[in-house]
């Protein structure tokens, strides 16, 4: 039927889980129908409101359009449309942000409340009635398994050879019932190929011919190609201390420009034979595998620049056995990272002189996206490693502060932090041996001394010395940014 006629099928205050994780694999046409069907419905001083789950970010035929119709109630577990966020902001959106290796077994544990409506987009329908699985698996599993009904979405611009590429595990269960997953290195595939579906819950098949959104990665400036050389030498020493073995081990990677500088050093690097266990498939991964320095990549998803994407099209063929897309419960599961020592790599907002991160909010309350899967793989992961430039806002901001204004990564879950200034391995350091090394290896030097200065009045004011803090003027460090514009005033 048409992306109209099957949004008619979506009630009001319903729950609905939808494809798509970064940008990839979401469903285009029906949520725009709804966004349509909300307008209308305000226009006429009614409300359509729905409560929307998802893998991870979508792209703004989804996420942006409910949000500029003021269609999402509730939203979780990730999101980085701008819209939607200035409405999570402004207190007009509930936001759940979890880690992403917990909404599955939270939606058939049953905390999250009942799914009525699963989205899904697929790549095709075989003639048994399974589904070729798109661009991203996320939680499309669990959402068609959940629902009390499907609406598909059949894209035609999805690559047929996508067909084969994904590894779908139905050996999940609740406790007591949970048995050890039987995935011992990145290129195992323990499922299926397809996605099952029970036929008698499809109400509706909508056919599209709609592109992902891809947006653009600017290219590596100087600082992001500083971090990646830091890493790089730290990868060395650690391979030479037999630490880490000379393959590595499996990679995993957060979205991003420095990222993808990362990746890309790894291209020049003297590691062969190496494997990636993550999130998605972006550029600088598809570099590797080019090279022939990265020989498979597990992932969930892609979450490619719009000139990867159009490559990884037309030369899907020579990718399908390099890589696997599983759902995201697998991807990101805890026990799965901690087993295969995962590399873990990932960005952040800030971090303070005791190693804790903060990867999700501006100022202690403003939501920027989420923390995504970095939880599932800094807790766990081989070693935590988290990279950033040390300033922001043109150098008016530090990015290493006294105390982070939020706390999503605790320091004890933070080993190795990185920026264009240098590297601070902070394993086996008590926190103030940390402040030491983050302040001189990290910190910009326009902020070393101020910084220097906190942490040496902290030690002869704080009321314990196992973390010598003074919180008042901690959190002040921030409240002077927002009434100067410089933290240099």
């Amino acid at each position: 039927m048409t992306a109209e006629g099957a949004a008619g099928l979506i009630a009001s205050g319903s729950t609905v889980g939808m494809s798509g994780f970064t940008g990839s694999g979401y469903p285009k046409a029906v949520p725009m129908a709804l966004a349509a069907r909300m307008e209308a419905e305000r226009a006429a001083g009614n409300s359509f409101r729905l409560r929307v789950w998802t893998g991870a970010s979508t792209g703004p035929e989804l996420d942006g359009a409910l949000a500029r119709a003021d269609g999402i109630e509730f939203r979780l577990p990730y999101n980085s449309d701008p819209i939607a966020r200035e409405k999570i902001n402004r207190g007009e959106m509930e936001y759940f942000d979890m880690h992403l290796s917990q909404v599955a077994p939270m939606a058939w544990q049953g905390f999250l409340g009942p799914l009525d409506t699963a989205l899904i987009e697929v790549t095709g329908i075989r003639p048994d009635g399974a589904l070729i699985p798109s661009s991203s698996v996320g939680n499309n599993k669990t959402w068609l398994d959940r629902a009390s009904q499907v609406i598909v979405e059949v894209n035609r611009w999805q690559n047929p050879a996508l067909e084969g590429m994904h590894d779908i595990y139905y050996g999940t269960a609740l406790p007591p019932h949970r048995v050890p997953i039987p995935l011992v290195r990145a290129d195992d595939r323990i499922g299926e190929i397809y996605l099952r579906c029970d036929l008698d819950k499809v109400v509706a098949i909508v056919e599209t011919d709609a592109p992902d959104r891809n947006l653009p990665f600017a290219a590596p400036d100087e600082a992001a190609r500083c971090i990646a050389g830091h890493l790089m030498e730290f990868f060395h020493h650690e391979v030479a201390r037999k630490r880490l073995p000379p393959s590595l081990l499996p990679l995993q990677s957060g979205v991003g420009n420095i990222a993808n500088a990362v990746l890309s050093g790894l291209i020049d690097s003297r590691f062969e034979n190496m494997t990636a266990y993550t999130e998605v498939i972006q550029d600088g991964m598809l570099d590797l595998l080019t090279s022939g320095k990265l020989r498979i990549a597990s992932a969930t998803a892609f979450s490619l620049s719009p000139d990867a994407a159009a490559s990884l099209n037309a030369n899907l063929d020579r990718f399908r056995n390099k890589m696997i897309l599983r759902p995201q419960e697998i991807s990101n599961h805890p026990e799965l990272i901690r087993r295969l020592g995962c590399i873990a790599m990932n960005g952040l907002i800030e971090a303070d002189i005791y190693g804790n991160v903060n990867s999700t909010h501006v100022m202690g309350s403003r939501i920027q996206n989420g923390i995504g899967g970095s939880g599932d793989f800094a807790r766990n992961g081989y070693v935590s490693i988290f990279m950033t430039p040390s300033t922001a806002k043109g150098g008016k901001i530090s990015a290493i502060v006294p105390q982070v204004s939020h706390v999503d990564h605790i320091n004890q879950d933070v080993q190795v932090i990185v920026t264009e200034q240098g590297l601070a391995d902070l394993r086996g350091l008590s926190p103030k041996q940390r402040a030491k090394v983050i302040i001189e290896n990290c910190a910009h030097p326009d902020y070393r001394p101020a910084l220097a200065d906190y942490f040496r009045r902290a030690k002869q004011g704080s009321y314990g010395q196992q973390t010598p803090s003074l919180p008042g003027e901690a959190l002040s460090w921030h409240q002077r940014f927002m009434d100067t514009g410089s933290m240099r005033s």
